[in-house]
């Protein structure tokens, strides 16, 4: 395990299992990834960023776990789901989702579906920008 995840993980050491098992499906189920511990998250990029992990406060105090990561996913239309705490369009067709995560049993195939489409969506970005700049 990086010491940079390690350290990112010193304000919840109780939430590494879950990000170790998230990071564990992300790198065997999505070729080319890069990961990038930042001071906030802790980002995976393909040709573009396409998922993170913080401790984002998504919930209000009282119906957040003691011990949680956000996983946040960008696709192209909003996903619709009872899981995702927050869903916001910043620019068109370019929705952000944020599912909580305190067990890893959330870490399940529906999570992974998002996940993988944002990385397609995220290689999408690139390949249509290079056509426009032909």
């Amino acid at each position: 395990m990086d010491e940079n995840i390690l350290h990112f993980f010193d304000q919840d050491p109780d939430a590494l299992p879950l990000y170790e098992r998230l990071e564990k499906r992300i790198l065997s189920e999505i070729s080319d990834v890069r990961i990038k511990v930042q001071k906030t998250q802790i980002t995976f990029y393909n040709s573009h960023l396409f998922a993170c992990v913080s401790f984002a406060k998504v919930r209000k105090a009282a119906d957040r776990p003691d011990s949680y990561i956000v996983v946040t996913f960008g696709l192209e239309h909003r996903a619709e789901s009872p899981r995702i705490d927050i869903a916001t369009e910043p620019y068109p067709n370019r929705w952000t989702h944020h599912v909580l995560i305190s067990e890893p049993a959330e870490i399940d195939d529906e999570l992974m579906a998002w996940i993988r489409e944002a990385a397609e969506f995220s290689a999408k970005k690139k390949s249509a920008g290079r056509r426009n700049a032909s």
